[in-house]
């Protein structure tokens, strides 16, 4: 037995081919979902993916929460269904108020595309449930508004919750304590700004470390 993930495709969407590649490489199945439809197309997971929905007018996510499918997917996170947004996605899922903080322009200004070093520290999640705690994943960075923030009170809610879910070993961009992913209080949303879905073969990519993420969510899916 598999999942069926859905990839939503925004206007502007530059990884959702990726995505779809990572989430067969899982023994997933992959469906395209596409921004304009409200429609989930009776799927059992979401990933938001990367690019620059809308052309990240406005602000970077900020239009995109307003498309129809965020609205199927507003309400499928609230009845349970795990939902990954990835970079972008992440933004994505922050504007749309399924996962708490912001994502600001990097320290130095600078766009930043290279490997980075993640820590991951929370286990129990939907999409982390393959790592240990504590393991160290290689994977792409590549954003210019992936500086993580958010007010303290929500920052050490996140810590007292356990709902950090990675660290980058080396802070690239300026995140409040080093903050590279978070998730929801149940655990079935997590957004993060690195790439694991550039991270799932070691002989194109840097590792195949974010693989595990979707293998998780096959595990989540399939536990229920």
């Amino acid at each position: 037995m598999s999942a069926r993930v859905g990839i939503i495709t925004f206007p502007g969407t530059l990884d959702d081919v990726d995505a779809a590649r990572a989430v067969r490489r899982a023994g997933s199945e992959s469906v395209e979902l596409w921004h304009a439809d409200a429609d989930l197309k009776g799927v059992d997971a979401v990933v938001v993916p990367g690019g620059f929905s809308y052309g990240d007018y406005l602000r970077c996510g900020a239009i995109a929460k307003f498309a129809p499918v965020m609205g199927e997917v507003v309400a499928a996170a609230s009845r349970g269904m795990p939902v990954l947004g990835i970079c972008n996605g992440f933004q994505v899922l922050c504007e749309a108020g399924l996962l708490p903080g912001a994502l600001a322009r990097n320290s130095g200004l600078h766009f930043i595309c290279r490997d980075v070093w993640l820590r991951v520290d929370s286990v129990t999640t939907a999409w982390t449930s393959r790592y240990e705690s504590g393991a160290e994943l290689l994977v792409p960075l590549k954003s210019g508004e992936g500086r993580y923030v958010a007010s303290e009170s929500v920052l050490d809610e996140l810590e007292g919750e356990g709902r950090v879910v990675f660290r980058y070993a080396e802070n690239p961009n300026g995140s409040m304590r080093d903050i590279a992913g978070v998730s929801s209080a149940n655990g079935r949303v997590v957004g993060l700004m690195p790439h694991p879905e550039h991270a799932t073969e070691a002989l194109t990519g840097p590792s195949d470390d974010g693989l595990g993420m979707f293998y998780s969510a096959l595990d989540a899916v399939l536990a229920v």
